[in-house]
């Protein structure tokens, strides 16, 4: 059995490199929630000194909330938004020798692009105009992976071992109670039976059935270094192996 670890890097944590020694794939911020083109380079740098997959992790302009603001804008100016962002880190790991490997929309944008249909579809169609050989990260049985496959690119099912799950499948938004998983020990055993049952328990005790593929760690977070050392070791002790 193997999965993909993937960490949202490239956001000014200062734990970045620690993590990379870790996780098998990298969604390093675009610069339009967080990072800049002089960071974004740095962490392309670490990431192919690591062999860790590159992905793109592109948002909504929003900086001031790091990218957890809900927008409404058109689907032509999204897929502008989201071929800039793309290509600009594209262009920096080109540049390095590397290939960029997938895109993990961020945020805000994830969270929207997972229930709309349209914006999903957007999403997907900039990401089949810059490269149609990259893969596209969402949320597992979300509209994001639908358009995915409708625009004919390898669609990547995510689950958090760090986020609460509503009985829809859907996360819980970060500004109700249970959003977040704080405890080490129950990240693990949510994540490890993520992996090998294929569920995970609702914040209203339902059991969700989901598919995982590749598994999120935030960067971003205070136990994010704990979080990556615990569930690592526990799933190579598993005998999951770590691919992108």
């Amino acid at each position: 059995m193997s999965v993909d670890l993937n960490a949202d890097l490239g956001e000014g944590a200062p734990h970045d490199a620690e993590l990379l020694a870790l996780v098998s794939s990298a969604n390093i911020a675009c610069g339009w929630h967080a990072g800049d083109a002089r960071l974004m380079q740095a962490t392309v740098d670490a990431a192919l000194q690591r062999g860790v997959a590159i992905g793109a992790h592109p948002s909504y302009p929003d900086r001031e909330n790091f990218g957890r603001s809900e927008m409404q804008l058109s689907p032509a100016d999204v897929r502008a938004d989201l071929i800039y962002q793309i290509g600009a880190l594209d262009a920096l790991v080109r540049a390095a020798g590397g290939r960029l490997h997938h895109v993990k929309p961020h945020g805000a944008l994830y969270n929207q692009a997972a229930r709309d249909p349209a914006l999903a579809d957007a999403i997907a169609t900039a990401v089949l105009d810059v490269n149609p050989s990259l893969a596209l990260y969402g949320l597992a049985g979300s509209e994001l992976l639908r358009a995915a496959e409708r625009a004919g690119l390898r669609a990547v099912a995510e689950v958090f071992a760090d986020r609460g799950y509503r009985a829809d499948g859907s996360l819980v938004p970060r500004s109700q109670p249970g959003a977040l998983v704080h405890d080490v020990g129950e990240a693990v055993a949510r994540t490890l039976r993520m992996v090998r049952e294929g569920v995970v328990q609702a914040v209203t005790g339902e059991t969700v059935p989901l598919q995982a593929q590749t598994i999120c760690l935030h960067g971003d977070g205070p136990q994010a270094l704990a979080f990556a050392r615990a569930i690592h070791g526990a799933l190579t002790t598993a005998g999951v192996s770590l691919h992108a």
